[in-house]
C-alpha cells in the first residue's frame, strides 16, 4: 500500500505544482482518494480497481455511510481525474471510471440570513471587548463584500483600499477581482486595526500582514472563523445553520433583494458561469412572492 500511496503523493505534488491547484482542492483530492485507499487496505486490494464493480462497492459503502450526493460527486470528480492522471504517466491504462456515473445532484437552496437575522448577528459582538471588536470588523466585512472564508483569512492590509472603497481579492485559482465595501464595515475595520491589531502584532513579536489575527497575534483559520459565526448566532438567538458561506449567501440575497443586477454580483462574488449565481434568483422570488400575498388585497 505504500507503492499506492506514494502514488497518489505524486499526483497532489502534480495538481499543485504543474496545474496551480488551490490549497483546498488538494486537501479535498487528499482526502477522497485516502479514503479510497482506507476501503482498497479493507478490501485486500493491493492495486487500483480496473473493474467499475469495484468502484461502485466503494460508492455503495459510501452511500452506507450516508454520504450526502455532493460528496459522493465529489469523489467520483476526484478519482476520474486520479485515473486520467495514471494513464497518463503509464501507471494503468484501464480506467473503470469511464464506466461510472455521478449521481443526480441534489438541488437545493441555500440558507440565508433574513435582515433582522443578520442585523442581530453584527450587533452580538461585544465591541468593548478586543476580540469582540475584531469579530464586528470580520463579520461586517464578510457581509459588505461577499467573500469566501478562504479570501477574507488570507486578505491583507496591502489588499484593502479605504481611499477607493474597494478590496482587491484573490479568489479560486488565484483569480483577482476588485470587491466595493461599505463604509460601515471600512470604519469597523479602521478601529479594529488601531485598537486592537497593533497591539496583536507586539504580541506575536513579528510583522503581520494579515488583516485578521488571532489572540496570539498570528493569521486566522477557517475553523476559527467557523466558531466565531457559530458563537455569536448562539448570542443572537439564530437557529439556523449558518456557515461562514452563509454570509455570502446573505450578501448576494440581500443584494438582489434590492434590485442590483445578476451579472454585477456575478462580478463582486468571482463566479465564472452565472448560472451559478442564479441560484440566488430563486430566493428573491419567494421574497417577491412573499411580499405579493402580503400586500395585495386579492392575493
Amino acid at each position: 500500500m505504500t507503492k499506492l500511496n506514494d502514488q497518489i503523493e505524486d499526483y497532489l505534488r502534480f495538481g499543485q505544482i504543474e496545474r496551480g491547484l488551490s490549497e483546498n482542492t488538494i486537501t479535498a483530492y487528499r482526502q477522497d482518494l485516502t479514503e479510497f485507499l482506507n476501503f482498497l487496505q479493507q478490501e485486500k486490494i493491493d492495486s487500483w480497481p480496473t473493474e467499475a464493480v469495484e468502484i461502485d462497492a466503494f460508492l455503495a459503502r459510501q452511500k452506507d455511510l450516508n454520504k450526502a450526493s455532493s460528496s459522493i460527486s465529489r469523489m467520483i470528480s476526484s478519482l476520474r481525474k486520479f485515473y486520467q492522471w495514471l494513464a497518463r504517466q503509464n501507471i494503468q491504462k484501464l480506467n473503470p471510471m469511464i464506466e461510472i456515473d455521478s449521481p443526480k445532484k441534489q438541488w437545493r437552496l441555500p440558507v440565508a440570513l433574513t435582515q433582522d437575522e443578520m442585523d442581530r448577528l453584527l450587533a452580538a459582538p461585544n465591541v468593548e471587548k478586543k476580540l469582540g471588536l475584531r469579530d464586528r470588523a470580520l463579520l461586517e466585512m464578510m457581509y459588505a463584500t461577499g467573500m469566501r472564508v478562504s479570501e477574507v483569512i488570507n486578505l491583507q492590509l496591502e489588499d484593502v483600499h479605504p481611499d477607493l472603497k474597494l478590496i482587491k481579492v484573490f479568489g479560486k485559482g488565484s483569480k483577482e477581482r476588485l470587491v466595493p465595501v461599505s463604509n460601515i464595515a471600512l470604519d469597523w475595520l479602521a478601529k479594529y486595526e488601531k485598537e486592537v491589531r497593533e497591539s496583536l502584532v507586539l504580541k506575536q513579536g513579528r510583522n503581520t500582514e494579515f488583516v485578521f489575527l488571532n489572540n496570539r497575534g498570528g493569521s486566522l483559520t477557517r475553523q476559527a472563523v467557523w466558531q466565531i459565526i457559530k458563537h455569536y448566532c448562539q448570542l443572537a438567538n439564530i437557529n439556523k445553520d449558518v456557515t461562514p458561506h452563509t454570509l455570502r449567501h446573505t450578501f448576494a440575497t440581500h443584494l438582489l433583494e434590492n434590485g442590483a443586477d445578476l451579472r454585477v454580483v456575478q462580478e463582486i462574488l468571482g463566479h465564472s458561469d452565472i448560472s451559478t449565481t442564479q441560484i440566488y434568483t430563486n430566493l428573491t422570488q419567494k421574497h417577491i412572492l412573499e411580499v405579493y400575498r402580503e400586500t395585495h388585497p386579492r392575493a
